[in-house]
């Protein structure tokens, strides 16, 4: 058996003896309570949050961001981003779900308009409601987007209310 030159009467390789008084020892003193960044706050869930399943309620500002993105993720994604903003963010904000809830269902109504269009483009007709489509979505997309910038409800001219 060889010794630790350090500790000649401790073998190499076995396990220190635990310290007298540490944590988890019967007269040992708990470490201080966390603070600062990263500190517990609170049990679960935390203070604010609503019913199970549902974040936080948004605050206004929060709501009108998430609103102004729904419209303008409209113009580039067509319906993917009102879609999940308003699963997301359904229940935490009036303004947000309905916004969001009027950009899907616009949307939903330039894709119909954009199908309706591709069929039809075998006819001149076709590529002139494909363009009409295109400039209603980029000028009613910023007009909603503005509206929304200022906390207003902003109702798309001939949308289809398919989601209620």
């Amino acid at each position: 058996m060889t010794t630790n030159p350090e500790h000649p009467q401790q073998p190499t390789g076995a396990v220190p003896p635990p310290p007298a008084a540490g944590y988890g020892q019967p007269g040992a003193v708990p470490p201080p309570p966390a603070q600062g960044y990263g500190a517990p706050q609170g049990g679960y869930p935390p203070a604010g949050y609503g019913a199970p399943g549902v974040g936080a309620p948004l605050n206004d500002s929060d709501q009108r961001m998430w609103a102004i993105f729904a419209h303008v993720g409209g113009i580039i994604t067509y319906f993917v981003a009102p879609l999940v903003i308003w699963l997301v963010f359904k229940g935490r904000g009036q303004f947000v779900e309905d916004q969001s809830k009027e950009a899907l269902n616009w949307h939903i109504t330039l894709v119909i308009a954009y199908v309706v269009g591709f069929i039809t483009s075998f006819i001149v007709i076709g590529f002139v409601l494909i363009f009409v489509a295109a400039l209603a979505q980029l000028i009613f997309g910023i007009l909603a987007a503005v509206a929304a910038s200022s906390n207003q409800y902003y109702r798309y001219p001939v949308a289809l209310r398919l989601i209620k």
